[in-house]
C-alpha cells in the first residue's frame, strides 16, 4: 500500500484490524486506545504482542520460542493464539495472556526469533487468514523513535526490528506504527523526544494521534487491574490527574509525563523506517542474534544485553 495515503483513508477503507504491541512486555496494553478509534469506525479489531515477558515476569532471557510455551496454538510460525492460560514452560504468565482473560478472547503472540523478513512474511500470513486488511503496531514510551545516542536507551532491539518488519508489510497491507505513553518507559528524556519527533514531523512520518477517551480509560483501568505494566499504567494515571513525576523500574527509572503521554501518535512504517538508523542496522538480520549484533555495531547496548547480563548475576 502506498505510503502517501491519509490517516483517514487508511482508517476509513479498513473493516478488520491486529493490533500488536511491538515492544514486549505489556506493549498490548497499549492498543487499547487504538481500538477505542478504530471501533467508532466499526472495524472489528484483534489484539496481540510480542512473546517476549520483562525479565522480572520471565527469568529466562529474550523472546520465547514456540517450544518454551505451554496452552498456545499457532496461526503459522512467527503468530500463534494465546487464552488466558497461556504460559512461558517455566510458568511465567503473558501479559496477552491476562488481556485475554480481560477480554474474553484468544489473543496473540508473535515470535521474533528469525528477524524483520520472517516477522512479516508471519504478520501478512496472519492477516490474509484472519480476514484483517490493516496491521497496527504499537511501541508504549518512546523507544521506537530512538536516534540511538539517547543515555537512557535501554530498549531498541525489538521496537527496531517490528519497524523493519512493519515497512516491508505496508507495502502489501495497510499498516501503522503508533507511539503510546510519550515518555512513560522512562527511557527517552522530554528533550529527546521532542527533538526526534520534530524531525519526524519534517519528514512526514506522523500521519496522526488520537487520545484517550472515558471509554478507552475504563477499559485501560480494567486491563491493567489484571495485567502487571509500568509503562502502560501511568498514562492512565495521568489521565485522572494522580501523576505527573513518578519513578518505575523500583525507582531506578524517572519518568516525567504531561498530556502527550495520553496521545498514540500515528506514523508511516517506510518513513519512520527511512529515517530510523537503528531500523536499517537490522534489517538484514536472520536472526534476533544478528539484530543484537547489528546494534553492537552502532555502540548500542539492547534489552537482550541487559536480561543476559541479570540471568548470569541471579545464577552467579
Amino acid at each position: 500500500m502506498s505510503s502517501t495515503k491519509s490517516f483517514k483513508e487508511i482508517i476509513r477503507n479498513s473493516k478488520k484490524a491486529l493490533l500488536i504491541g511491538i515492544g514486549g512486555g505489556g506493549d498490548i496494553v497499549g492498543t487499547i486506545p487504538t481500538a477505542d478509534l478504530l471501533q467508532m469506525f466499526d472495524i472489528e479489531c484483534i489484539y496481540g504482542g510480542l512473546s517476549w515477558e520483562r525479565f522480572t515476569y520471565d527469568p529466562m532471557p529474550g523472546p520465547r520460542t514456540f517450544e518454551e510455551t505451554k496452552n498456545v496454538r499457532k496461526l503459522n510460525d512467527v503468530v500463534w493464539y494465546a487464552n488466558k492460560d497461556s504460559v512461558t514452560i517455566t510458568g511465567a504468565r503473558f501479559a496477552e495472556s491476562g488481556f485475554s482473560e480481560v477480554i474474553g478472547e484468544e489473543t496473540l503472540l508473535v515470535e521474533i526469533n528469525s528477524g524483520p523478513d520472517a516477522i512479516a512474511e508471519g504478520l501478512l500470513d496472519a492477516a490474509h487468514k484472519l480476514e484483517a486488511d490493516l496491521i497496527i503496531g504499537v511501541d508504549v514510551g518512546g523507544d521506537v523513535i530512538a536516534q540511538g545516542h539517547e543515555p537512557g536507551l535501554m530498549s531498541p532491539l525489538a521496537d527496531s526490528m517490528m519497524t523493519a518488519a512493519f515497512a516491508r508489510i505496508e507495502s502489501e497491507v495497510s499498516s501503522l506504527i503508533g507511539l503510546f505513553g510519550y515518555g512513560s518507559d522512562g527511557e527517552l528524556t522530554h528533550e529527546e523526544l521532542e527533538a526526534s519527533m520534530k524531525l519526524k514531523l519534517k519528514k512526514g512520518a506522523v500521519l496522526g494521534s488520537w487520545g484517550i477517551t472515558q471509554d478507552a480509560l475504563r477499559k485501560l483501568e480494567e486491563v491493567i487491574a489484571v495485567v502487571p505494566t509500568e509503562a502502560s499504567r501511568l498514562p492512565v494515571l495521568y489521565s485522572k490527574g494522580e501523576c505527573e513525576e513518578t519513578a518505575i523500574r523500583n525507582g531506578t527509572r524517572p519518568v516525567s509525563l504531561s498530556m502527550a503521554s495520553t496521545v498514540t501518535f500515528y506514523f508511516s512504517p517506510s518513513v519512520l523506517y527511512e529515517n530510523s538508523k537503528l531500523a536499517k542496522a537490522v534489517s538484514k538480520s536472520k536472526s534476533i542474534e544478528e539484530a543484537n549484533d547489528a546494534l553492537h555495531l552502532l555502540d548500542i547496548r539492547t534489552e537482550l544485553d541487559l536480561e543476559r547480563e541479570m540471568y548470569q548475576q541471579k545464577d552467579g
